[in-house]
């Protein structure tokens, strides 16, 4: 098997990578660096249900730095103006500080449970993860997992893990919010026009 560091956002977003990663070859740890993810307890909450999990499954866990100041001051600033370019900034803010820890514990391979949600900015992510790693000398483990999200959502509900409705950022609350008045708005208009 062969040693690979996972960066998680979450519980539910590490079940399918956990499991394809695991039958292809490698040998997952997962690490914890989400500084994004506010309120607080929203943080918590994630962290916990991460560390429930783990610990339920025999995964290991590193939980590496969180800089908030650095996400308050590199990501923060860009706001809700431009979502591609605030992404690009808190990828490379939790990604760098997965690479220094895999490089510091002596992985070798690197990847990232972002591959898996379809809201994810997928080739920014994992543009992301590839330069930073390829710069420390690790090999990014580039995968596709979004094919698997309606499973790893059917098995994070049949678990009664902790599922978010956000990606984790205030930017990302406000927006999901949004997309889910504008959903409701055309549900109603779509039954409106069908009475």
């Amino acid at each position: 098997m062969t040693r690979l560091l996972l960066h998680a956002c979450c519980a539910p977003c590490s079940l399918e990578p956990m499991r394809l990663l695991t039958e292809e070859g490698f040998e997952p740890t997962i690490c914890w660096t989400n500084p994004n993810i506010q309120p607080a307890d929203e943080h918590d909450r994630r962290l916990a249900e991460l560390r429930r999990w783990c610990a339920g499954n025999d995964i290991p866990l590193i939980e590496a730095r969180e800089d908030y100041a650095a996400w308050e001051r590199g990501v923060s600033p860009i706001g809700a103006r431009d979502r591609e370019r605030r992404c690009r900034a808190c990828y490379a803010l939790r990604l760098a500080e997965a690479v220094r820890v895999a490089e510091a514990e002596g992985f070798d391979h690197v990847a990232t449970t972002l591959a898996v949600s379809p809201y994810q900015l997928f080739e920014t992510c994992n543009d992301v993860l590839e330069r930073l790693a390829r710069a420390r000398g690790l090999t990014p483990v580039i995968r596709d997992f979004r094919p698997w999200y309606p499973e790893a959502t059917r098995r994070s509900r049949e678990l009664g893990m902790y599922r978010q409705n956000y990606c984790g950022c205030r930017f990302s609350a406000a927006e999901a919010a949004l997309d889910r008045i504008r959903l409701r708005d055309e549900r109603r208009a779509a039954k409106h026009r069908e009475d």
